[in-house]
C-alpha cells in the first residue's frame, strides 16, 4: 500500500530505507565499491558509464586502473576510463557484440577483488543478469 508522508510525499517503504542507510554505513565504515550503471546513449550507437566509488577506507586506488587494464586486454568492446579524482571513476563502454558481457566481466572483477563487498545500482542500465540471452548483446 502506498503511504503519504505529512507533506504529500512518497513515504519510502522501510526495507527501502533500510538497505540505504546500510549502504552509506558500509561506504562509510568497510573497504567497499559503489559501482552505478547508467546508459548514456539510447540510439545506436549504444553508450553505457559505470560509475565507481570508493569508500572512505579505501586509500588505494591502483586496483581500479589496474583491473581495467587487465579487462581492456581481454575484451571486445572499445572502453575508456577517466579519473574524476581520487575516489572517483568512470567506465565508458561502447557499442560492440558482447556490450553487456564485457560490462558485467568488469564487474565481476571488481567485485572478486572486493570479495564481494561492493554495492551496485542498476541505474538506467536494462540488462537483467538471470536470463542467458541478452537482446542489448545482440541488437542495437
Amino acid at each position: 500500500m502506498i503511504e503519504f508522508n505529512p507533506d504529500g510525499s512518497l513515504k519510502v517503504p522501510g526495507q527501502v530505507a533500510e538497505k540505504k542507510q546500510q549502504d552509506t554505513s558500509k561506504m562509510q565504515n568497510t573497504r567497499c565499491l559503489e559501482i552505478r550503471r547508467e546508459i548514456i546513449s539510447f540510439t545506436s550507437p549504444k553508450k553505457c558509464k559505470l560509475f565507481l566509488k570508493l569508500s572512505e577506507r579505501l586509500t588505494d586506488n591502483r586496483f581500479v586502473e589496474n583491473l581495467y587494464k587487465y579487462f581492456q586486454s581481454e575484451s571486445e568492446v572499445p572502453t575508456k576510463i577517466i579519473k574524476i579524482n581520487e575516489k572517483e571513476f568512470e567506465v565508458e563502454i561502447g557499442t560492440c557484440f558482447r556490450r553487456c558481457s564485457d560490462c558485467n566481466s568488469l564487474i565481476n572483477k571488481y567485485k572478486d577483488f572486493m570479495d564481494g563487498c561492493v554495492i551496485e545500482h542498476k541505474g538506467s542500465c536494462s540488462y537483467q543478469p538471470n536470463k542467458n540471452f541478452c537482446y542489448e548483446d545482440y541488437f542495437d
